[in-house]
């Protein structure tokens, strides 16, 4: 029998015995990369947030209308591009032809990155990276596969925590390979949600940074029972503070290097 025939709950179960009760520092996740700072989820952006001290990244995938796995945070090229319309209507030759600057200065030209292109920048180092699977609009078939045959391509096995708002598609992803890190995204004020998460078999919390401040005792009672909590998006030196003072297990930031002055006082 293999790992991946093992049961999501059997899995959870071992991780937990494994990190139950650890104390670490609190890490640090460039949001989209450094993305107060460059295009966000360019190239560019994951390159300044390893140069700024971040422990890893945070991006989103979506699949092209040809199958490659693209890293962009809307559903639409609009917001973040100089073209118009949805990522599942062009192949990856049209995409890479759009300037994906967002605007900014000095980035003109800079393009839309695949995932391979990401994970090449990353594999050689010891960095995490948190896979965010958007899901939530537009149904990609295939995507788990996809997603976890590049990790097994690339060597990224125990780095690439997966997360969406569909709890349905991490559910699907457990279900394919139980033993993968996989996160569940949320903003509602859930009773318990470390008790929900382990019946899906999760061993991550993602949050809105205030729902989890609101939910008492949650960064606590999650590192007790073993279970990260990963908070987004916190960009406010005061609510960094606040934060880690909880126990949170990841700052979520567009600003890698300030979270780092807060973390680790430098």
């Amino acid at each position: 029998m293999t790992l991946c025939a093992r049961s999501p709950a059997a899995v959870l179960s071992e991780k937990i015995l494994l990190t139950k009760g650890k104390s670490m520092e609190t890490r640090i996740l460039g949001h989209r990369g450094a993305s107060h700072y460059a295009p966000e989820n360019t190239l560019p952006a994951f390159e300044l947030a390893l140069e700024q001290g971040a422990d890893g990244v945070e991006l989103d995938v979506h699949l092209s209308k040809d199958g490659r796995l693209i890293v962009m945070h809307d559903e639409r090229v609009d917001r973040t591009t100089n073209a118009s319309g949805f990522i599942k209507d062009f192949d990856l030759e049209e995409l890479k032809e759009f300037d994906a600057c967002n605007g900014m200065g000095g980035f003109r030209g800079v393009r839309i990155p695949t995932l391979d292109e990401v994970y090449e920048l990353f594999h050689s180092t010891d960095k995490l990276i948190n896979v965010e699977i958007k899901t939530d609009i537009i149904d990609y078939p295939g995507v788990c596969d996809k997603l976890l045959a590049l990790e097994r391509e690339y060597g990224m096995t125990g780095r690439i925590i997966y997360s969406s708002f569909n709890h349905y598609t991490v559910s699907e992803l457990l279900h394919k390979c139980p033993e993968a890190k996989v996160g569940l995204l949320y903003m509602s004020i859930i009773r318990e949600p470390w008790d929900y998460a382990a019946r899906i078999g999760a061993a991550c919390l993602h949050p809105h940074y205030i729902t989890l401040s609101r939910t008492p005792d949650m960064a606590s009672k999650c590192r007790e029972l073993g279970m990260e909590t990963n908070v987004w998006t916190v960009n406010e030196s005061a609510w960094m503070e606040r934060l880690v003072k909880m126990g949170v297990t990841s700052l979520i930031t567009n600003r890698p290097d300030l979270a780092r002055t807060v973390v680790f006082g430098k």
